[in-house]
């Protein structure tokens, strides 16, 4: 039985090295900064601009080469969202659900998910109150 909302099971997956080897980059760390805020400007989602970076321009980690993440650099530049982005997708998804259990209302199976997804944001939203990245009177409706 797999148990994937019940917080019980690790986590799995290969896992980096203690120190990132940069000997092959070539791109330098203004230059990446530079691209982190043009793709910001465009929209794009920071997971988007790091997949981006490592795909087309060979940068393995953002972190270790700038020494910030992603999101701590559009932070300094002002461009960070104002919901961090693993919990806005998850209200896009709990809305789907919704409008979907709006046309199938005896679909209990997804009313579970629902459930489950909703859960997961009350979760969610609590860590980031008490880390201050949301305000404190934020509410999933």
């Amino acid at each position: 039985m797999a148990r994937t909302h019940a917080r019980v099971a690790g986590k799995s997956g290969s896992t980096r090295p203690v120190e990132a080897d940069l000997s092959f980059v070539t791109i330098k760390e203004k230059e990446v900064v530079k691209i982190i805020l043009a793709m910001a400007k465009d929209d794009i989602k920071p997971s988007i601009i790091g997949l981006t970076l490592r795909d087309q321009h060979g940068v393995p980690s953002v972190k270790a080469l700038t020494g910030k993440s992603i999101t701590a650099i559009l932070a300094e530049n002002d461009m960070a969202a104002k919901i961090p982005e693993d919990l806005f997708l998850l209200t896009v998804k709990a809305d789907k659900l919704k409008k979907h259990l709006g046309n199938n209302t005896r679909d209990t199976h997804n009313t579970r998910g629902l459930n489950l997804i909703e859960a997961k944001i009350r979760r969610l939203a609590k860590y980031y109150k008490n880390n201050n990245r949301i305000e404190a009177g934020w509410n999933y409706k």
